[in-house]
């Protein structure tokens, strides 16, 4: 029984930053020599970041990705541990590749057979399907085979396929997007590749978020048994070296041809990782929230956010999503009581603010309310006041927000969550107005429970009890409450969650929920589609969020 000894590195890469993502390649692959590794395996597209998206279409990324993998090359001269290196290969056409790479060559090279074309991926938009033959790569003395992403969640794919053709040890590089307990999905998948194949699979994944998108780590090896015996951390980068045990090759008829990329095992040093466990479910998506909401800021070279606190519960949870994700120094956050908030709406949001330790200030909107209402009461004439002067509210807090974004160089949160979304239950250009909504993919009830985790997670309560317990209300007329234009959210979330994400049909929700109610609610969803063109980007952590894997057309008669 012999091991390879593999280095999982799993990095936070920027899409574009190809210096910056090569430099993370080369510090890793420095510390997998230092601990005698046989092999240190990087994600999907390392070099460029993933998704690249239409940067593919350029030439010019093309080429200054395939220079800074020469860099790679150059590194590894005179070291033992080999690399695999997610990189965009070839031009014209462009394949998601990877290259095996080891004392100064290119060893060989894999190109992705399967690509994605559902859901938050078009792969197919601007790249090719690889189909050269597949071969085998000697690293260590053991026979390794290689494969990309989509290609391990294929049955009879080139996994068990590259298993037939003699690898003791598949290694699979990704860029695999989080949704809620999809981590279990991978596990199934993966045991799934092992019972077809009978050979372990190393499955590395990339970490980090990009976008709407969010890739929470949680690399994984598992042995020909089926087992799960390691398990990367989740939503942070991970540098863990794991011995993978293998047997004695079995004869193979017709094996695939083999390349000799490194030689026996050398001298090892260091301990071997041992598994995580996953994280349990609040805190899973507590943390995906966190590590888009910063990176999301960190990428796109902002430091500061602020935010409109109201007192409620939606902007309280984003309150502490930005303090939690980049520290109380860089968040401000904004009191816009109008003649309608309550008095404990702006003593929640002061006391909240106080528990973060954030920067806070008070602007009542009400100047600016009147001057609008006395601007437009010549074209309002007697009519009776109705949503529109609602809405001038929430668009004057808007207006004050950017403002203060613009002069001092902020982004503004915005706070909506997605049952809201759904419905249309918000305004344009006013609470919808900014630049990255960090719960725009959390339904109400999930906001409820993440407000309480919070709490939690501090020891001690940092969101006031009150604003968790409270009816929710926007408080742009008196005694509103949510509850007066919405069905209770216990109601709404399930219908909203069967025909947004398991895209059921009326007649079908009909049958499981009360037909006016959804005759009622899929009106309000279809004909707010316009609206959410029209809102920020933000996280996605389900299974079908709005914008990029929900793409209805607007102009829709369907029912």
């Amino acid at each position: 029984m012999t091991s390879l000894r593999i280095a999982l590195c799993q990095i936070n890469t920027t899409v574009g930053d190809l210096v910056g993502n090569t430099d993370l390649i080369l510090r890793d692959l420095e510390r997998a020599e230092a601990a005698g590794c046989d092999v240190a395996v990087f994600p999907e597209m390392t070099i460029t970041g993933y998704p690249p998206e239409d940067l593919l279409l350029k030439p010019g990324f093309v080429r200054e990705n395939a220079a800074q993998l020469d860099r790679i090359v150059e590194a590894s001269k005179a070291k033992h541990c080999a690399a695999v290196v997610g990189f965009a290969d070839g031009h014209p056409d462009v394949y998601n590749a990877l290259a095996v790479v080891a004392d100064g060559t290119v060893h060989g090279t894999y190109h992705k057979r399967h690509l994605p074309n559902y859901g938050v991926f078009d792969e197919k938009r601007t790249l090719r399907e690889g189909d050269e033959p597949m071969k085998l790569y000697r690293i260590g003395g053991v026979n390794v085979g290689m494969s990309i992403c989509e290609d391990a969640w294929i049955a009879g794919g080139p996994v068990p396929q590259v298993a037939a053709g003699g690898a003791q040890v598949v290694l699979n590089i990704n860029g695999s997007p989080y949704r809620r307990g999809k981590v279990y999905d991978r596990e199934q998948v993966l045991a799934d590749r092992v019972s077809e194949g009978s050979c372990s699979i190393v499955y590395l994944n990339l970490v980090g978020a990009q976008d709407e998108l969010i890739f929470d780590g949680g690399s994984m090896v598992v042995d020909d048994n089926g087992q799960v015996v390691h398990r990367s951390k989740q939503f942070v980068e991970d540098f863990a070296v794991v011995d993978v045990a293998v047997g004695d090759p079995e004869p193979i008829a017709e094996p695939y041809p083999i390349v000799d990329v490194t030689s026996e095992p050398v001298e090892r040093s260091g301990e071997t990782a041992t598994a995580s466990e996953w994280l349990d479910p609040l805190p899973e998506l507590y943390e995906a929230l966190l590590l888009a909401t910063k990176d999301y800021l960190g990428k796109t070279g902002f430091t500061d956010v602020c935010l409109g606190l109201s007192g409620g519960i939606d902007s309280a949870l984003v309150a502490a999503i930005a303090a939690d994700a980049l520290g109380p120094e860089h968040v401000h956050v904004v009191l816009m009581p109008s003649r309608f908030s309550s008095d404990h709406s702006v003593s929640d949001a002061e006391v909240l603010a106080q528990n973060f330790g954030v920067d806070h200030r008070t602007i009542a909107i009400e100047p600016g309310h009147a001057a609008f209402l006395e601007m437009l009461a010549p074209s309002f004439g007697d009519r009776e006041a109705n949503v529109t002067e609602e809405n001038i509210q929430s668009r004057v807090r808007g207006v004050l927000l950017m403002a203060l974004a613009n002069k001092f160089g902020w982004l503004v949160l915005t706070t909506g969550n997605k049952s809201e979304a759904a419905v249309g239950y918000s305004t344009l250009y006013g609470d919808t107005a900014g630049a990255y909504a960090c719960i725009k993919d959390v339904y109400k009830l999930d906001v409820y429970r993440l407000a309480s985790y919070v709490n939690e997670r501090h020891g001690r309560e940092m969101i006031p009890e009150s604003t968790i317990t409270k009816p929710p209300s926007a408080e742009l007329r008196p005694d509103q409450r949510d509850d007066q234009s919405l069905p209770p959210y216990e109601e709404l979330d399930p219908l909203l969650e069967a025909y947004i994400e398991g895209d059921a049909t009326v007649a079908e929700l009909s049958e499981r929920f009360d037909p006016e109610m959804v005759a009622r609610i899929t009106r309000l969803v279809d004909i707010s589609e316009f609206k959410r063109r029209q809102t920020p980007l933000g996280a996605r952590v389900t299974a079908k969020g709005f914008g990029r894997d929900r793409r209805l057309p607007i102009v829709n008669r369907f029912r």
